[in-house]
């Protein structure tokens, strides 16, 4: 090994000023033993003088080396702050980078915000304020392998919204996203009151329509409730009477024309495509006017998303509006029923299932060689590590676990962080 050169100096000066000592030791014991060089007592000690001179010179190398070299730990900070100082000044995302392949990594510089100061967070979301004590799953960044996503930068994200209409359309899920980029976006606004509910509604589970306006920058942040993103409506006549609602799959959701003139639009749907929330509700398939009762859920979904794939080809101008797709987002209950949820300190460091579902699957299908660009935003891989990060009995309603929504600030965050990447980038 190298020896570092402050070390080198100290070494010739100290062991410098040590040699003249070391002569006249040796010589005094050399004249004293002349006359008596059968005495083993004065032979020891010279030799104790050697020995005690050299502890105390290993003494003072030591010393040097503990207090003059930088130690493993400040080593590993300096690099964490050169990585994070690189992604942070980074505006763009780089070429062929997969922001989707990676890991969670400690971030102390994590939540981005406080979800209790927040009005748009809904409390079913602020796990600290409903008791969660441990605070660790808060402070995990996604960090892909071979990339760095930009830090998020709240000035920077408000003014390249200003005069712009952000359209989330889906599920709670995708409402959980609606709110975390509104708190998001809120700390980097002075005047909390410019930020507001058009109508003046309060989150609710079942409103179909919500849209906060940042006036001071001139955008809204908007969210329409469309669990499966095709029409829903009654059940003809003479249906089974186990048929309460006919999903109409060759339709798209009547409120989709709200939808068209956004400049930015995320989709989100999946998780009530199960027989829970399907079948057992009484929600069965119907295509070009006629009930499928024996249609599988998989094909179904196939058949919606070509739905929405012809409405975006044939509705929405690509010139103003981009589309992205988020994927179907990893759950974590213990067994086959949504009744055991266990939520643990740490994310899982070893994933060997969930890393993909039929759902997402469909979903990076359909969104290939479109007319009209769809970003993918696909999270389902990350998502399957955060068994750490969802709600489960501190909501508003401890007496039911939910291991499918997250905790805000959490994983939805980072939905949005890659979101803003791609916008910043494009």
């Amino acid at each position: 090994m190298k020896m570092n050169p402050t070390i080198c100096r100290i070494y010739w000066s100290f062991f410098g000023h040590l040699k003249p000592p070391y002569r006249k030791v040796l010589k005094f014991s050399k004249s004293f033993s002349g006359s008596s060089t059968k005495s083993w007592i004065f032979q020891s000690f010279t030799l104790l003088l050697l020995v005690a001179s050299f502890i105390c010179f290993v003494v003072v190398m030591g010393s040097s080396y503990y207090f003059l070299l930088p130690s493993s730990e400040t080593v590993f900070k300096h690099e964490v702050n050169k990585n994070a100082n690189i992604s942070e000044h980074s505006d763009f995302i780089s070429e062929g980078c997969n922001l989707f392949d990676g890991g969670w990594v400690i971030d102390e510089s994590y939540p981005l915000y406080n979800a209790s100061q927040c009005p748009f967070a809904e409390r079913g979301f602020d796990c600290l304020s409903n008791g969660r004590k441990d605070k660790g799953y808060l402070k995990w960044r996604w960090k892909p392998k071979n990339c760095e996503i930009p830090r998020f930068n709240v000035r920077l994200v408000l003014e390249m919204l200003r005069g712009k209409r952000v359209v989330f359309v889906g599920d709670s899920l995708s409402r959980t996203q609606w709110e975390s980029m509104i708190c998001m976006l809120m700390n980097g606004v002075e005047d909390k009151k410019s930020v507001y509910e058009v109508k003046g509604n309060k989150i609710t589970k079942q409103i179909r329509y919500l849209a906060v306006r940042f006036s001071s920058y001139n955008f809204t942040v908007e969210f329409y409730r469309s669990i499966f993103l095709v029409q829903p409506g009654p059940a003809p006549r003479r249906s089974p009477k186990r048929v309460k609602t006919a999903l109409k799959l060759d339709q798209l959701d009547g409120i989709s024309k709200e939808w068209i003139d956004s400049d930015i639009l995320v989709f989100n749907t999946g998780h009530w495509w199960n027989p829970t929330k399907l079948f057992e509700m009484g929600w069965y398939f119907q295509v070009g006017g006629k009930m499928k009762l024996g249609m599988p859920i998989d094909k179904a979904f196939r058949t919606a998303l070509a739905t929405w794939k012809s409405w975006i080809e044939n509705r929405i101008n690509p010139n103003r509006t981009r589309v992205f797709f988020r994927t179907f987002e990893s759950t974590h209950w213990s067994s086959g029923t949504h009744q055991n949820c266990k939520v643990t300190r740490l994310p899982l460091s070893n994933v060997t299932e969930k890393q993909s579902s039929s759902i997402s699957d469909a979903i990076v299908n359909s969104v290939k060689n479109l007319s009209v660009p769809v970003k993918l935003l696909h999270v389902t891989p990350m998502g399957v590590f955060r068994s750490d990060a969802h709600v489960g009995s501190w909501s508003d309603n401890p007496s039911v676990p939910d291991c499918s929504h997250w905790c805000l600030p959490g994983v939805p965050d980072m939905w949005n962080e890659l979101l803003f990447s791609f916008l910043r980038s494009q």
